[in-house]
């Protein structure tokens, strides 16, 4: 059976936090909505996959190691190669994104 959602519905986290909704998940691809609401990560990521990212709405910086910082807006997307370290710097307020694991 066919489901039909949308993107823009649903909770909105707290200041500082993210939501994380999978809306796909098979034969190693994954998909999934995050909301961010004004968060910084410390740490770095360090994936096993490829990680296509779709900025939506709102803004955000990421941090690449031994690169610049990757300013997005609504709109924006960029693709992370596995074991590209980053990590995301600040967002705006509910900032929405949709990233697909490969």
């Amino acid at each position: 059976m066919l489901k039909v959602s949308n993107i823009f519905e649903g909770q909105k986290p707290p200041d500082g936090h993210e939501l994380f909704e999978t809306l796909y998940e098979k034969e190693g691809i994954r998909i999934e909505k995050i909301v961010s609401n004004r968060v910084s990560y410390e740490e770095w990521f360090d994936q096993e996959q490829h990680e296509f990212v779709l900025l939506i709405e709102g803004e955000a910086v990421l941090e690449f190691e031994n690169e610049k910082c990757v300013h997005l807006k609504s709109g924006d997307w960029i693709v992370i190669e596995p074991h590209q370290k980053h990590k995301v710097k600040e967002t705006s307020e509910n900032a929405l994104w949709v990233c697909v694991f490969f």
